[in-house]
């Protein structure tokens, strides 16, 4: 009548488990993840029999041991895939990862980059050919004012600009440094991020982990770019397994996508919401060529610790989402894709 537990000694085989006692478990944490997965699992059998969750059994029963198995190679497996997304990032917010709702592991066909990956034939040109003198940014004929545009960001470092209007940010040629208040999305995301899984049927969700404060620089979308042409056909190929990854850089012509779907950042995982948090803006730093913008995400509001972070699919960067301006951006999608945002003003599909 003593409860005993199996312990897999760590470095060991299995072999050499053995049954102890609780007085000689000095793991207060791995006693807490087998008590609340035991816990999660006899809720999840609850819902559909009836059962008691002070059930004594003398011994687990093996769909219960089976399940804490699981969930605790499925903790070693995310713990380690986070660890790996901050070894890749080169930005000052940190990467963290969630799963309480499902089994659901790291994405087996995903690799972490930091800027653009061009595919094979496409060259991208990553280096100014001018830059400012600026020694303030503020008050000088900077790198905007050349390209005919105002200065994007208030001296609080937010988005002064309306959705729609270009980004020019001092690049690798400027005499100014790395204070400028002129570099914001060259700085990459600042603030710490949780890729979670949604309990609302919409896979791996972003979340923030600090307050936002409203118009600031949340992170870039990146991805693959690749032609047109090429995108139409994985376009077609996505639409059969009902994914989203497709971005096009459309800001003065349509040559270019980006593609996200194996290769990208925390963006990867941001869903979709007909009432986002977040806005699209074109950005351009040291590549001027307007047919490869980088996509930066500002927010919209003030966002709170713990809120998923959203953007609109059929958002343009523009701003506009009327009927005449949709043209499926980012996802190029020929099947009406069900919307799950739950927004109040949701359009029902995400195209």
């Amino acid at each position: 009548d003593m409860e005993y537990y199996l312990v897999k000694w760590k470095g060991w085989p299995d072999s050499t488990n053995t049954w102890e006692p609780l007085q000689n478990l000095k793991c207060p944490l791995l006693l807490q993840q087998f008590s609340n997965d035991k816990h999660n699992y006899l809720s999840q059998v609850k819902k559909g029999k009836a059962i008691t969750l002070k059930e004594n059994h003398r011994a687990l029963k093996p769909a219960i041991a089976e399940y804490i198995v699981k969930k605790a190679k499925q903790r070693i497996a995310l713990q380690r895939w986070q660890d790996e997304l901050n070894r890749r990032k080169n930005h000052k917010g940190m990467i963290f990862v969630e799963n309480t709702v499902d089994l659901e592991g790291p994405p087996s066909d995903f690799y972490y980059i930091n800027e653009y990956k061009p595919a094979p034939g496409i060259s991208l040109v990553n280096e100014a050919t001018f830059g400012c003198s600026c020694t303030d940014c503020f008050f000088e004929k900077c790198c905007p004012a050349e390209a005919g545009v105002l200065l994007a960001y208030n001296k609080n470092q937010q988005i002064k600009i309306p959705p729609g209007t270009p980004i020019y940010e001092c690049n690798s040629r400027c005499q100014c440094g790395p204070d400028c208040p002129n570099r914001i999305v060259q700085k990459g995301t600042q603030y710490s991020l949780c890729i979670f899984r949604t309990s609302n049927g919409c896979g791996w969700g972003v979340k923030t982990l600090v307050k936002i404060r409203r118009r600031s620089f949340v992170m870039e979308y990146v991805g693959e770019v690749i032609t047109s042409e090429e995108a139409e056909r994985r376009g077609q190929l996505y639409d059969n397994k009902g994914i989203t990854y497709l971005f096009d850089l459309d800001y003065e012509s349509d040559e270019f996508t980006v593609d996200a779907a194996r290769y990208g950042n925390v963006s990867h995982f941001v869903n979709h919401s007909c009432d986002p948090n977040l806005q699209v803006f074109n950005v351009f730093i040291d590549n001027l060529d307007t047919r490869l913008p980088r996509i930066a995400l500002f927010s919209t509001r003030t966002i709170n610790a713990g809120e998923e972070l959203t953007f609109d699919y059929q958002m343009k960067g523009s701003g506009d989402i009327s009927s005449d301006s949709i043209d499926h951006s980012p996802a190029k999608k020929r099947a009406r894709t069900v919307c799950k945002c739950g927004a109040v003003t949701c359009r029902g599909y995400l195209n």
